[in-house]
């Protein structure tokens, strides 16, 4: 179990689409858009290990087919995201004061997240693939060991992903402070990030 958490650590210190998603979100909208990302990202996380249990995520990996439909799926659903956050409007005002307000966009936030993370057959196919080598054989209930070892992995998420939005909100309402320009373009940078995925993730492949 050590061992398995030190690996899933290490994992989370290399940049990838979650924490893109997270720090992008936290800096247009504030710490608790942030949070309600890294939960959303959480939740599709354990979604694709309860698949992985059941065998389902084995489809994807067998079937050329359906690992294409949700790709192409998962590119356009980010494409629009992307598209949609550099054509709306931004509003000029510091983090903090985004951070203060009742937050009404973090249930959009935690949407957006879980359904990136759905989308994306990568993901489906790592927990597929990563979670049984952690599988102890001593007798004990093979499915129980993956629902707990994906647990793990996800409660693991949500406290990385909050402490990064923590620090991103630090950083960036210092940047941002009375810095009106560069304010006005954090909804433009999370479009830019969306399509950057959104590209990523069409050129990914089974293998």
């Amino acid at each position: 179990m050590l061992t398995y958490i030190l690996v899933v650590i290490m994992l989370f210190l290399i940049p990838g689409p979650a924490v893109l998603l997270t720090v992008s979100q936290t800096i247009k909208g504030g710490k608790k858009n942030g949070i309600y990302t890294g939960i959303g990202i959480a939740v599709g996380d354990l979604v694709h290990t309860i698949a992985a249990v059941l065998g389902l995520s084995a489809i994807l990996m067998t079937s050329a087919l359906a690992f294409e439909i949700v790709k192409y799926l998962g590119a356009a659903y980010l494409l629009y995201l992307g598209v949609t956050a550099i054509v709306t409007k931004s509003k000029n005002i510091r983090m903090s004061d985004i951070s203060d307000n009742k937050g009404k966009n973090s249930n959009l936030s935690f949407r957006q997240a879980l359904f990136v993370e759905l989308l994306n057959p990568k993901t489906a196919l790592f927990f597929l693939a990563f979670l049984p080598q952690f599988v102890r054989n001593d007798g004990s209930s093979v499915t129980l060991q993956l629902l707990m070892l994906g647990l793990i992995f996800v409660l693991m998420s949500i406290a990385y992903t909050t402490l990064l939005v923590f620090l991103t909100s630090i950083i960036g309402d210092k940047l941002l402070v009375d810095n009106k320009p560069n304010s006005a373009w954090s909804g433009k940078l999370v479009g830019l990030v969306y399509i950057g995925l959104a590209f990523k993730l069409v050129l990914q492949t089974q293998k």
